[in-house]
């Protein structure tokens, strides 16, 4: 394990193919998660419940999207210029 992550244009082509699938894993992994959260605040809109059970779901949601590691589009552009994909 790493101590810090490294720059995409550092890593060799087995680690970016290696990032590209955990990127594929990791995002359908995520649409799961973030579709019960949000069935979550939905149902707490719907039961007139407002409070921490709708904010904290929210903020997950949020979270998760801002917290992926290297840009999907990065991962892309680089496997492309390599002659990976």
């Amino acid at each position: 394990m790493e101590a810090t992550p490294k720059n995409l244009s550092e890593l060799t082509d087995q680690e970016l193919l290696a990032e590209a699938k955990k990127q594929k894993s990791g995002a359908i992994i995520n649409a799961v998660f973030i579709g019960f959260l949000v069935g979550i605040v939905f149902y707490s809109v719907l039961s007139n419940a407002y409070g921490l059970f709708t904010l904290l779901p929210l903020f997950l949601v949020y979270t998760l999207i801002k917290n992926s590691k290297y840009s999907t589009k990065e991962v892309e552009v680089l496997l492309k210029e390599r002659g990976l994909r």
